[in-house]
């Protein structure tokens, strides 16, 4: 079984506030997000007979990687013992063409491309709506890739997908060789712009379709609240500025193919 993961690109990000959820302090947002259908990771279960739960393609760390985490997720959520069953005979494979450290999704693209696989396959009895509340405590992004929207506006910690039909960007993407941490720009952001945020930002962008908001936005900064707080932890991004807008955390610029 394999199924392609899709990058996505976020056309507008402004953080609206900070929150309290599950213990800790996340920011809240609104944001539309569009998949990236030309830019994709593949994930496949390959049988084999494996001791423990076995992901190859990926270089990360197991108790690191979101794949794992969601696949703990779903054993403590649903104490279903055919996903134990399942991964005694099967490993994970991934084939990763998503740039790391991006602000492309690719690692919640991948995680929620496994939850979906893992209901399918294992028959799981669990909505997409509990699936993507659980799964938000593990990756915001998550929840948007569960629906499988090719665009959506995404609003509160990241759990809050409504669905937004317009057509699908052609969108050239450029990401420099620059991995950014998501926990540092976030920590920027809080630390030197937070007393800026409004529970109103962005709510103008809602109703307005992907190309317009970009055909009339001119800089980074001008669509995203986090590209100010990413400068500050990597300055050298100010010399991709020129090439277009800048999606989630970064590193990835992008932009409407030819414009």
């Amino acid at each position: 079984m394999l199924e392609k993961s899709y990058a996505k690109v976020n056309i507008f990000l402004k953080i609206t506030g900070i929150k309290e959820f599950n213990g800790k302090l996340y920011h809240t947002l609104n944001s539309r997000f569009m998949l990236v259908k030309n830019l994709y990771d593949t994930v496949e279960f390959v049988p084999q007979k494996c001791e423990t739960f076995t992901i190859e393609g990926m270089d990360i760390p197991k108790e690191e990687n979101i794949i794992y985490k969601a696949y703990k997720l779903l054993n403590e959520y649903t104490g279903d013992l055919d996903i134990l069953e399942f991964f005694y005979n099967h490993k994970v494979v991934v084939n990763k063409k998503i740039p790391m450290g991006a602000g492309l999704g690719g690692g919640s693209s991948n995680a929620a491309t496994f939850i979906k696989m893992v209901k399918k396959v294992c028959n799981l009895k669990i909505s997409y709506e509990e699936l993507a509340e659980i799964s938000s405590k593990i990756g915001a992004d998550i929840p948007f890739f569960l629906y499988g929207y090719s665009s959506a506006n995404v609003s509160g910690f990241g759990e809050i997908i409504e669905e937004y039909k317009e057509k699908s960007l052609d969108l050239e993407i450029f990401t420099p060789k620059l991995l950014c941490n998501t926990a540092k720009v976030y920590a920027a952001f809080k630390d030197n712009f937070l007393d800026e945020t409004f529970k109103e930002a962005g709510k103008e962008y809602l109703n307005r379709s992907s190309e317009e908001i970009l055909k009339t936005a001119k800089k980074p900064h001008d669509l995203n609240d986090l590209y100010r707080a990413a400068l500050l932890v990597y300055p050298e991004l100010k010399q991709y500025e020129n090439f277009g807008f800048f999606s989630g955390s970064g590193s990835s610029f992008f932009k409407i193919k030819g414009s």
